[in-house]
């Protein structure tokens, strides 16, 4: 799966390129929907959703819909020719700056703020490509200021998320408790750390969806027509 989501990517960037050439005054972006997450609110699951929607109502050329989740760090690392062996350190939820000083002195990794530097360069180019959904990292602060930028944060209950996990990890419930209470530790000291914000503050977000209290397939369906209602000139639908 993690193979396949790679490949995925890196076909976007590769399509991307022959296109910009052949149109390069055009005068519109194509959407960029980023989405921040509680861990186990099911994002990779409304991400596919949302493309089955959207693709078919958009523009069709090369180049189709495509979500960056933890392909975005192998895209980093192959943009800018860094080892592999650094891509422990782009974890949110292992993102940290006391170890980092010294392994930078030793010569393990770049230094924190260098990978961040990186990583800001690289969500800012995919976003600006349009037609892609970029999960985690600060994306929705990264492209704040962005006008075909649409922020989404999927929240849900614990007991949901934990049993989302339980399911695909195949581990216990208080392992999966543990687990999902681990991961959003992680990315809340991430976003503090990086960006001096809170990730729970809902002002950054243009919409919160609970998936919770409905399907993941419900939960795309939402999302796709706020983003079609708030980008109507670039999709072939009739919007009610």
């Amino acid at each position: 799966m993690a193979t396949g989501s790679y490949e995925k990517c890196k076909q976007y960037i590769e399509t991307h390129s022959p296109l910009s050439e052949t149109f390069p005054h055009r005068t519109h972006h194509y959407p960029c929907i980023t989405i921040s997450r509680e861990t186990g609110s099911g994002v990779k699951l409304v991400c596919e959703e949302l493309i089955k929607i959207l693709e078919p109502v958009s523009e069709q050329n090369d180049v189709r819909w495509t979500f960056f989740d933890r392909g975005l760090i192998e895209k980093v690392l192959e943009d800018h020719n860094l080892p592999k062996q650094v891509s422990k350190y782009m974890e949110e939820e292992k993102y940290k700056y006391i170890s980092g000083d010294v392994d930078v002195l030793l010569g393990i990794h770049p230094s924190q703020w260098t990978l961040l530097h990186k990583m800001t360069e690289s969500i800012l180019q995919l976003a600006r490509m349009g037609k892609v959904i970029i999960v985690g990292r600060g994306a929705n602060i990264i492209t704040a200021k962005l006008k075909n930028a649409f922020h989404v944060r999927l929240v849900a209950p614990m007991h949901n998320r934990v049993k989302h996990i339980m399911e695909i990890e195949n581990i216990g419930e208080k392992e999966a408790e543990a687990f999902v209470k681990q991961k959003d530790k992680g990315r809340r000291e991430y976003i503090k750390s990086s960006f001096s914000k809170n990730i729970e503050d809902l002002d950054m977000y243009h919409m919160v969806v609970n998936t919770g209290l409905m399907s993941y397939k419900e939960s795309a369906e939402i999302i796709a027509a706020a983003v079609m209602e708030r980008f109507s000139d670039l999709f072939r639908v009739e919007l009610k």
